[in-house]
C-alpha cells in the first residue's frame, strides 16, 4: 500500500513509468562504466524449450536447465533438488537489480525535480 500511495498519490512526479525504458543514462554517475547483462539463452533456445513468456528473463538458462532435469528423470523429480535453488537465487538476485534500478531511478527523478525547483526559485529572485 506504501508504494502504491506514494508513486500514484502523492510523488507522481517523482515515481518512475514502469512500463518505460529508464529515463536516464544507465551509465550516468558511473565513472568506470557498468557491467552489462547478458542473455545467456537464445530466443531459438528458449523456443525451442517452450519456456513460457512471463520465465524469459535472465535466468532462463538455469529454467531450461531445470525443466530439462525434470523431464530426464521424470517420476524421480527429487534428482532435480539441486537445479531448483540456482534458478530460484537467480530469479532472487535479477529482482534485487530490478528494484535497485527502480530505487535509482526514482533517486534520480527527485534530484531533477529539485535542481528545477531551485532553478525556478533563483530565477524569480532575479
Amino acid at each position: 500500500m506504501g508504494h502504491a500511495w506514494s508513486a500514484y498519490v502523492t510523488n507522481r512526479d517523482t515515481a518512475p513509468d514502469l512500463y518505460n525504458l529508464p529515463t536516464f543514462d544507465p551509465l550516468y554517475g558511473f565513472p568506470e562504466g557498468r557491467q552489462e547483462r547478458v542473455m545467456v539463452a537464445t530466443q531459438e533456445e528458449m523456443m525451442k524449450a517452450q519456456v513460457p513468456l512471463d520465465r524469459r528473463d535472465y535466468c532462463a538458462h538455469l529454467y531450461i536447465a531445470w525443466q530439462r532435469c525434470r523431464r530426464d528423470n521424470f517420476p524421480n523429480v527429487f534428482a532435480c533438488k539441486h537445479s531448483k535453488p540456482e534458478y530460484d537465487q537467480c530469479e532472487y538476485e535479477d529482482f534485487v537489480m530490478r528494484m535497485k534500478e527502480y530505487e535509482r531511478e526514482k533517486r534520480l527523478l527527485a534530484r531533477a525535480k529539485r535542481k528545477r525547483l531551485r532553478e525556478e526559485k533563483e530565477q524569480l529572485q532575479d
